[in-house]
């Protein structure tokens, strides 16, 4: 399922994300395998250690019993008659803690027969003790001779042997185990992680096929259509999101070019084919929002970076979509869907797209007057589009690195939103009605914005004047009457 053709936004960055998180998941669970292989190897590797040093230490126990049972017996030593019985108990823990660490069935018979052996050594030197002719001195001397505690445990001895061979035998086991680990272990490890590199590139494959370069082509189309290519149609291809944006412009394109004739007919549809170029124009910026934001998605490992991204890339889009729409209605009588909504939202909003731009110029923006933002009764993607003209006329009128204030005024009787840029003055004075676009600066671009945002407030039944001044900036003043506004609470 992960490598089919996602079919939305939210569905190709969760392949994403799961895409990351198996390749975690994989490396995790090579070093988990690894280190539990090494840990169950060391702790075998201790136990069967732990097992010789255990056979060494009863070997030992006996061979002092039969000297101490030989001393107590022949020499009458009665420290060696006191200490004689210790030995028995001391053997006995070894052997109880041996059958502890023993881990097979195997392991378990061999120390049990073991085990019989120092029993039926413990038998015969328990008679010796209570033998009445064992005081013989012949006797005594048959004791005293070296080979007789050889022959009491030649049977402890084969089997004691055959044990330490049994372990020795588990142990080349584990060293065969372990060579052999480690000789294919480089060729195995990179196995999984090849695999899940696999799987994230693809997926960061299919995101500049699906995202990425449907989102270029978009760019580059408006461009097209900029230059007055309205015949020019944006390959809709993409995540549902991208393709239906070429949809919508392309529709949007196709209804500027079948109205292009009839808009020549009359002064206000010329004024209305000059929009093509501004349509363009306020498509552009957001797009290359979205790329920036898909390129930084593209490289993206941390979650909340993918989220963010994520999200930017699909407000952002609603937004353009929304605002295409607007501006194709554009070409019709504006109907405004009112609704209320705070003021300061729809400049925040405007902001927002601008962003980019305002980090390129390293405009300071000031903002005051936030708190006593009001509930404005708007169409908030009409009015969020004049905001955006004047704020984007305002950014280009600015030098690098200067402010822009934006205030908003509760007065007695009206509202205000304030945009003061510190650029140089305006090259013309706007004049409501107008819809002919006035003369177009490289600060001012194509000059259409002021115009558009003369006719949204009108259609409002507001206000839109300018403050300008040589040397001094523009501000632009968005005046609405009290009685259309609702203080907000």
């Amino acid at each position: 399922m992960l490598f089919f053709s996602p079919k939305s936004l939210n569905n190709l960055i969760f392949r994403h994300e799961i895409a990351i998180l198996f390749l975690v998941a994989v490396m995790g669970l090579i070093g988990g395998v690894s280190a539990y292989f090494w840990q169950q190897n060391s702790v075998e590797s201790v136990r069967i250690n732990a097992m010789f040093y255990l056979t060494e230490q009863i070997r030992g126990e006996l061979y002092a019993q039969i000297q101490e049972m030989i001393r107590a017996r022949i020499l009458e030593d009665t420290h060696a008659l006191e200490t004689y019985p210790e030995y028995s108990r001391n053997i006995s823990e070894l052997f109880n803690e041996l059958r502890r660490k023993s881990s097979s069935r195997k392991e378990d018979q061999a120390i049990q027969e073991l085990n019989l052996s120092y029993r039926e050594i413990q038998i015969d030197m328990n008679n010796i003790f209570t033998n009445p002719y064992i005081a013989d001195r012949l006797s005594k001397i048959q004791i005293l001779n070296p080979t007789f505690a050889q022959q009491m445990v030649g049977k402890f001895e084969n089997r004691y042997h055959s044990f330490k061979s049994l372990l020795r035998d588990k142990h080349k086991e584990l060293d065969k185990t372990l060579e052999t680990w480690t000789k294919f272990a480089p060729f195995i490890i990179p196995i999984p992680l090849i695999f899940a590199f696999i799987i994230v590139f693809y997926t960061r494959h299919i995101m500049r096929i699906q995202f990425i370069a449907p989102i270029a082509n978009i760019m580059k189309g408006a461009g097209e259509i900029s230059h007055g290519k309205l015949n020019h149609q944006i390959e809709e291809k993409g995540v549902e999101e991208v393709s239906e944006l070429a949809t919508a412009i392309n529709r949007m394109a196709n209804e500027l070019s079948s109205n292009r004739e009839a808009l020549l007919e009359n002064e206000r549809q010329i004024a209305l084919g000059s929009l093509i170029p501004v349509v363009a124009h306020n498509i552009r910026n957001p797009l290359a929002s979205i790329r920036a934001s898909a390129q930084l998605l593209e490289h993206a490992d941390d979650k909340n970076e993918i989220n963010e991204s994520k999200q930017a890339i699909i407000d952002t889009i609603d937004r353009l979509g929304r605002w295409v729409s607007s501006l194709v209605s554009y070409l019709h009588p504006l109907e405004p869907n009112l609704i209320n909504i705070e003021a300061s939202k729809l400049v925040d909003a405007a902001l927002e797209v601008l962003d980019n731009k305002i980090k390129e110029r390293k405009i300071k923006v000031i903002k005051n007057g936030w708190k006593d933002s009001v509930l404005l009764n708007v169409d908030p993607d009409l009015m969020e589009q004049a905001i955006y003209s004047l704020l984007a006329n305002a950014i280009d009128a600015s030098p690098e690195s200067e402010i822009l204030e934006i205030n908003i005024k509760n007065n007695e009787d009206t509202f205000e939103i304030q945009i003061q840029d510190s650029g140089s003055g305006l090259p013309f004075e706007p004049k409501p009605g107008n819809l002919e676009p006035g003369p177009s600066t490289k600060r001012y671009g194509t000059g259409l914005g002021i115009p558009i945002a003369f006719k949204i407030c009108q259609k409002h039944n507001w206000q839109l004047d300018f403050e300008t001044k040589a040397g001094e900036g523009t501000k632009a003043i968005i005046t609405a009457p009290i009685k259309l506004v609702k203080e907000f609470s």
